[in-house]
């Protein structure tokens, strides 16, 4: 990984962040990863890394009607700094949820770390003064990550995981740039398939095998699904996998 700013403040360079998240690459606390395998619930799964090309979105009716629903809500995009009142919304959705979470917003994003070596940035969601939501993502050159949603459980019925994916993805075309990566679904485990909610059309996964992007569909990633089983399983581990 590429950094610049002072040898204080070390900072990684928007190009440099680009060129990883282009490589099938994401980011783990300060660190950079990829990986094939993600386990669940005792069995082993593939891991496949999404991306919107930006100038190829389109809204359909069901993203312009979540919108039109949550516009009430005011949206801010600043500099993220984590925040006692980011903490306490966190841990709430925390409690809601029905999978396993990191503890806190600092164990995702810092892991014990002082220094925060990525330009961080989140979009604020508030009903009045109320803060409902956040949705924490990456800055780089030419392209946004997104990292981290977390809503307040009494407003589940508003969509807002999904509602914070659009408006990040809308954040991103507005600056002019390239690529949104949603971050990896795991195919034949859907908890993760509401990152294709954006626009299907414009989604694009990575083919780790071969090293290239490839257009999004269903069978593409069924396909890579069995390749990787087939021929990356790391030795030892074949009893984890997904019976058919």
């Amino acid at each position: 990984m590429s950094a610049s700013s002072s040898a204080e403040q070390p900072i990684i360079r928007g190009d440099a962040l680009d060129f990883y998240l282009a490589q099938g690459y994401y980011r783990m606390q300060q660190e950079l990863f990829t990986c094939h395998f993600v386990p669940f619930g005792g069995r082993l799964y593939t891991a496949h890394w999404l991306r919107l090309a930006l100038r190829r979105i389109s809204w359909g009716p069901e993203q312009r009607a979540l919108l039109r629903r949550n516009s009430r809500f005011s949206a801010t995009v600043r500099a993220f700094r984590i925040t006692e009142e980011y903490e306490e919304l966190y841990a709430r959705y925390r409690a809601s949820i029905t999978f396993d979470a990191a503890p806190t917003i600092e164990a995702v994003l810092l892991g014990g770390e002082t220094h925060n070596v990525f330009n961080t940035q989140v979009t604020e969601l508030r009903d009045g003064d109320r803060l409902i939501a956040a949705g924490i993502f990456d800055r780089g050159e030419r392209s946004l990550a997104g990292i981290l949603n977390f809503y307040d459980p009494n407003y589940r019925k508003h969509s807002l995981g999904k509602y914070l994916l659009l408006l990040k993805t809308d954040h991103a075309r507005h600056l002019g740039l390239d690529y949104y990566y949603p971050g990896y679904l795991v195919y034949g485990y859907p908890k993760f398939d509401y990152k294709l909610f954006a626009c299907p059309a414009a989604t694009e996964v990575f083919d780790n095998v071969r090293g290239l992007w490839q257009p999004f569909s269903w069978e593409m990633v069924a396909a890579h699904s069995a390749e990787l089983f087939a021929d990356w399983l790391p030795e030892g581990l074949e009893g984890m996998m997904e019976s058919s």
